[in-house]
């Protein structure tokens, strides 16, 4: 294994090699491997894959399943539900916070289990003390402090379709409108711009941008402006 680490970095790898994506790369590599496959070593008469289909037939089978080729370790969930892996942050929904998850840290990508289930996946970082949010793991949080939508972290590099901000700010003016001519009780979350608003954005929980999109611009058109009217288009 050794000697064909260092064989395919000598012949596969010099010079550097230039690809436009890590897929691209590791077609050329595989094209490399095949072709290496079709070469004939001195004083053999067969190929190496024709040496290597005869070697097969005593070979062990392979696993039943997969090798998962990453790192993995244990690490217990922060309060505001943020997960340590090489001193960088990942997010999991809040309902997780305090309870120990493990972490399969591929090349790309984090993969975070908590039991069976799979919480939580981001694209890895290689930065140093970075965090990186997946906003929906704070939506239900946010919906008991609705006004702190503009402050909250996890939102701040949020790209939406700017039907998400215009439907804000309609929701916003209408609701204002009413709240100052309506009584409403202390506490009353349900009539806050915020609090409707961030139930639109816990649509996302249950569907997909492409499928919330649409309905939002429809309910725009037609002047149904209401968490209501998105969720009934949405349907």
């Amino acid at each position: 294994m050794e000697n064909l680490v260092g064989y395919t970095r000598r012949n596969f790898m010099v010079p550097i090699p230039h690809a436009a994506s890590w897929e691209a790369l590791n077609e050329q590599f595989v094209r490399d491997a095949m072709a290496r496959r079709a070469q004939r070593l001195r004083g053999h008469t067969e190929t190496i894959g024709e040496s290597f289909e005869r070697d097969r037939a005593v070979l062990l089978p392979l696993p039943a399943a997969r090798f998962e080729a990453c790192d993995k370790t244990t690490v217990r969930v922060s309060s505001i539900a943020l997960v340590l892996y090489c001193t960088n942050d990942y997010s999991v929904p809040m309902q997780y916070g305090h309870r120990q998850v493990l972490v399969k840290a591929y090349v790309h990508r984090i993969v975070i289990v908590c039991g069976s289930e799979v919480i939580a996946e981001h694209k890895r970082s290689y930065e140093r003390e970075a965090t990186v949010y997946d906003p929906l793991h704070y939506l239900a949080l946010l919906e008991h402090k609705s006004r702190a939508l503009d402050q909250a972290a996890p939102l701040t590099n949020w790209k939406l379709p700017d039907c998400f901000t215009h439907l804000r700010r309609l929701l916003e003016a209408r609701l204002n409108k009413h709240a100052s001519r309506e009584y409403r009780a202390p506490g009353d979350r349900s009539s806050s711009p915020g609090w409707e608003y961030t139930q639109v954005l816990r649509l996302l929980e249950t569907f997909a941008l492409e499928e919330v999109t649409p309905a939002i611009e429809d309910a725009l058109r037609l002047s149904t402006i209401s968490f209501d009217a998105v969720r009934h288009l949405v349907l």
